[in-house]
């Protein structure tokens, strides 16, 4: 008997908070219960879309800081990686490490702009280290415990097959703990946007989508700045998604292997 795939089901009641939304803000525009400069009516934020969209600095701007974003995150995500993978397989770097990190985790990321521009300048060297900053400590924290989580049965294995810790590590730990750490790329990836774009607004120097959007607020360009908003979010979620297709369609770990080939 051959089964047909069944088309998957929409489920309907995610929709409805939005829709809910949208339908607040048309009857908040159309009765004139908002000020409209501020709460920009639909027509007008459509008028908006088609004239960003024609604009080339909106996707100039977009690229720009998509280029920062992959600098940054690959320099956090790589950095934090590492140093979780150090911690959570030592516990001499646990001791040495952990109380540094956590000191450093509490400082809120936007509080490192002045220091930062008054080390590098106003250019992209300080955006590009907050945005590593920003990938660096979810990419730490979930290397850290997916070391941990490795199944204490397979580090006995490995101590009985006499592993060295190089052979532990790549054959037994990286294996256990590739779920968490994909899990922590994703959150690093949405950190590192959100620092982009705050990076952009607040060091507003040079190009770059989060500048575009200080630039559209200041002009009191409301429906610009909507626009800009809907892009981020767009972007962001594209970007997710993205790293869950990567971990996704990726060599799956079908199991560990603890012997030589």
């Amino acid at each position: 008997m051959i089964r047909t795939a069944r088309a998957p089901r929409i489920d309907w009641r995610a929709y409805v908070v939005p829709l809910g939304c949208v339908l607040l803000w048309v009857w908040a525009a159309s009765t004139g219960r908002w000020n409209p400069h501020l709460l920009v009516p639909p027509q007008q934020l459509a008028i908006g879309f088609a004239q960003s969209a024609r604009n080339p600095e909106l996707w100039l701007a977009l690229g720009t800081s998509l280029a920062r974003l992959a600098a940054g995150f690959l320099l956090g995500s790589i950095a934090g990686i590492a140093v979780g993978v150090a911690v959570g397989c030592s516990r001499f770097a646990e001791r040495l490490i952990t109380p540094s990190l956590d000191s450093v985790r509490q400082v809120a990321l936007f509080a490192w702009i002045p220091l930062l521009t008054a080390w590098f300048g106003d250019g992209d060297a300080a955006k590009v280290i907050l945005i590593a900053l920003a990938a660096f400590f979810p990419a730490a924290l979930n290397a850290q415990s997916g070391c941990r989580q490795a199944p204490a049965a397979l580090l006995e294995v490995g101590r009985v097959l006499e592993f060295d810790a190089l052979t532990r590590l790549r054959r037994i730990i990286l294996p256990s703990a590739r779920p968490s750490i994909a899990a922590g790329l994703q959150i690093a990836l949405t950190s590192a946007w959100i620092g982009t774009i705050g990076a952009e607004y607040l060091i507003d120097q040079g190009a770059g989508l989060g500048v575009f959007l200080a630039s559209a607020r200041m002009d009191n360009r409301m429906d610009v700045v909507i626009v800009c908003i809907v892009l981020l979010g767009f972007t962001g979620c594209a970007l997710s998604a993205l790293v869950r297709w990567v971990f996704q369609k990726g060599a799956p770990v079908r199991g560990v292997v603890l012997v030589d080939d």
